[in-house]
């Protein structure tokens, strides 16, 4: 069975969503409520208490199941995305070459724009090669935002 709860943040409202114990997405917003059974799980309220704990500042790691659902493309990209450090920064180049495709820098883009489970599967970390902030699901003030709360200084 799948469930979902909406809660209120510091960048608005998310809604975290588990099935069969594990967070299969965390949305920006509100979802279709008709798609889910809305009830606050034990583990959503887990997801929740950690991702309140990131926007405090006092967690730097998830520690929660999750079930990415993509393409094996997809899956690569974001096992390399939870690689990448609290507090760092990756180029969409870089994440190209980490998955041994360095041309596949758009790709990798599209990859970040389908992630089902964003903060926790940190695409918000992926930025230009230049430095700049590159689009972000949430949109560019959410992912700048997540960046300055771990004090990385953006273009």
């Amino acid at each position: 069975m799948e469930y979902s709860f909406t809660y209120e943040t510091i960048i608005g409202k998310i809604t975290i969503t588990e099935c069969n114990s594990q967070i299969t997405s965390i949305d920006f917003g509100l979802t279709d409520a008709k798609q889910y059974n809305m009830k606050e799980t034990a583990l959503i309220k887990e997801a929740r208490k950690e991702l309140e704990e990131y926007f405090k500042g006092d967690r730097k790691t998830f520690n929660l199941p999750l079930a990415l659902k993509g393409t094996p493309f997809q899956k690569k990209v974001w096992q390399v995305l939870m690689t990448i450090p609290y507090g760092e920064t990756m180029s969409y180049k870089q994440v190209a070459e980490a998955i041994g495709n360095p041309k596949a820098c758009r790709a990798v883009g599209m990859a970040n724009n389908r992630n089902p489970i964003p903060i926790v599967v940190p695409c918000h970390r992926v930025i230009g090669s230049n430095g700049k902030l590159v689009g972000y699901g949430g949109g560019l003030h959410i992912k700048e935002k997540l960046l300055e709360m771990e004090q990385i200084k953006v273009c």
